[in-house]
C-alpha cells in the first residue's frame, strides 16, 4: 500500500471564544439545529450582508453598472480562492457550483475514442459518473473502477497496476457524499503525474474543511462548491485548472467572456481558467463567496479541520453507542460527515422524524455514490455532518432524539 500524506489535523482547534463569536455571527444557529453542513452549511451574517449590499447596488445603480462598480470585490473571490488552494488567480474559474465546473472541464477534454479508458474511484459522485457514462457510451470508451484497499480508500498501488496507454483520465471524489472516509488524493496524484495522465479531483466536501494544496495533490483539475463547508452562498463554485493543462481544454461552447471575437472576427479563447466561465453570472453571489473565502482564510482551514475532527470523532463514538445504530464510515482518516443506519428505520424516515423535532440531517440513496453503495450492499444511509458551528447542546439534542427513535417503531 502506498504511503499517503496525512489529512489528520496539524493545528489546534479553534478556541471556545472564537467558536462563540462564530455562532453569534451566524443567524441560523439561533433558529435551527443543523447537522447537514455536508449538504449546505449556514452562512454568516457578513456573507448575507455582502450579497444584500450588491443587490442594493443593482437596484439603485442598475445591474450592469453595479457589476462594474463592484468588479474589484467580485474578482477578489478568484484571488482568495487561489490563496486557499495554493494556486494562481489565473488558474481559478468562478462557477455556479461543483457539477457546473466539473462538467465544463470534462466536456472541454479532447473527444473520446473507442477503447479509451476512464478510471474512477469507487466513491465517485453520481453526477460525475452520469456525465462520463454518456460520453463514454457514445464514443465506445469504458469506465473502470479503481479497487479500494482494506480501509475502503481508493488504492494507489492498485491504480498503478491498471495503467496502460489507453487510460485517458483518472478521477477521484476526495471526500464521499455517503460517509466520512477521506481518500488519499495526493497518493493518487503521484501515480497520475508519473504516468502523465490527466487527473480530476472532486473536492466538493473538502473545500473549507480540509487544507488544500493543489501542488501537493498533483491534480490537473479540482472542482468545488461554495455552499458546503466553506459556508458560501448556494449557486457558487470554484474550478482550479493547472496552467500547464489549460491548453488541453477546449470549452464545449463559449461566449463573449470566454472567447471574445478579435478584430478579424475570429474567437480568441482566453488564456486563463476563465475560458470555462460564462458572461452571465450572479455578481451578488460572488460578493458573498468572496466574503466566505475571506472568513475561512482568517479562521485558518487547518484550525477548522482540527475543530471539525474533534467534534466528529466524539459524535461518531456516541452514535455507535446507541443500540440499533450502525455507523458506516470507512477510511483511515475521517471527515466531519458521519453515515449511519438505524435498525428498523428507512433513512428518509429518520430524516423526517428528526426534522419534525427541529433537527436537520441528510439522507442519501444509491444514485449519490452508486459504485460504493452497491459494492457495500447499501441502499440508503442517513448522515449527520458537523462544522465549527456545532455546539455540544446540539449534539445532546441529536443523540437524545435518535435514542428515542431507536426505542420506537416507525409510523
Amino acid at each position: 500500500m502506498s504511503a499517503a500524506p496525512s489529512s489528520a489535523p496539524s493545528s489546534a482547534p479553534l478556541s471556545p471564544a472564537t467558536l462563540q463569536a462564530l455562532r453569534a455571527q451566524t443567524p441560523g444557529t439561533q433558529t435551527s439545529v443543523h447537522f447537514n453542513h455536508a449538504g449546505s452549511s449556514l452562512p454568516s451574517s457578513g456573507t448575507v450582508q455582502a450579497i444584500q449590499a450588491h443587490l442594493h447596488r443593482e437596484a439603485t445603480q442598475g445591474p450592469m453598472e453595479a457589476g462594474v462598480a463592484a468588479r474589484a470585490l467580485t474578482e477578489s473571490a478568484r484571488t482568495l480562492a487561489a490563496q486557499l488552494l495554493n494556486a494562481q488567480p489565473d488558474e481559478i474559474a468562478l462557477t455556479s457550483g461543483n457539477s457546473a465546473g466539473w462538467g465544463a472541464a470534462f466536456a472541454a477534454l479532447a473527444p473520446w475514442r473507442p477503447g479509451d479508458r476512464i478510471l474512477v474511484g469507487r466513491h465517485e459522485w453520481g453526477g460525475n459518473l452520469a456525465t462520463m457514462r454518456f460520453s463514454a457510451e457514445r464514443a465506445g470508451a469504458v469506465l473502470e473502477t479503481i479497487p479500494s484497499d482494506a480501509s475502503g480508500c481508493v488504492d494507489a498501488d492498485a491504480l498503478a497496476a491498471m495503467l496502460d496507454e489507453r487510460v485517458r483520465l483518472i478521477t477521484l471524489t476526495w471526500l464521499p457524499a455517503n460517509g466520512g472516509l477521506i481518500n488519499p488524493a495526493a497518493a493518487i496524484g503521484r501515480v497520475a503525474r508519473k504516468a502523465g495522465i490527466p487527473y480530476f479531483v472532486d473536492a466538493a466536501q473538502a473545500l473549507g474543511q480540509l487544507p488544500i494544496d493543489v501542488a501537493d495533490i498533483g491534480c490537473d483539475v479540482l472542482s468545488s462548491v461554495g455552499r458546503k463547508a466553506l459556508r458560501g452562498p448556494r449557486g457558487t463554485g470554484l474550478l482550479y485548472v493547472r496552467r500547464g493543462f489549460l491548453d488541453q481544454l477546449t470549452p464545449a461552447f463559449v461566449d463573449t467572456h470566454s472567447a471574445p471575437l478579435g478584430v478579424d472576427g475570429r474567437p480568441m479563447l482566453r488564456a486563463d481558467a476563465a475560458r470555462l466561465e460564462f458572461a452571465e453570472a450572479s455578481m451578488a453571489l460572488r460578493c458573498g463567496l468572496a466574503h466566505a473565502l475571506q472568513e475561512a482564510l482568517e479562521l485558518g482551514v487547518d484550525c477548522i479541520r482540527a475543530t471539525v475532527d474533534a467534534t466528529a470523532q466524539k459524535l461518531r463514538a456516541e452514535l455507535a453507542a446507541i443500540p440499533g445504530i450502525a455507523v458506516l464510515d470507512q477510511g483511515r482518516e475521517k471527515s466531519g460527515l458521519i453515515a449511519f443506519n438505524l435498525k428498523g428505520w428507512n433513512a428518509p424516515d429518520v430524516q423526517r422524524a428528526l426534522a419534525a423535532g427541529g433537527i436537520t440531517i441528510g439522507s442519501n440513496g444509491v444514485p449519490y455514490t452508486p459504485l460504493d453503495m452497491e459494492a457495500r450492499g447499501l441502499s440508503q444511509i442517513a448522515r449527520v455532518s458537523v462544522s465549527p458551528l456545532t455546539h455540544d447542546d446540539e449534539i445532546d439534542r441529536l443523540l437524545d432524539a435518535l435514542g428515542r427513535l431507536a426505542r420506537s417503531t416507525p409510523a
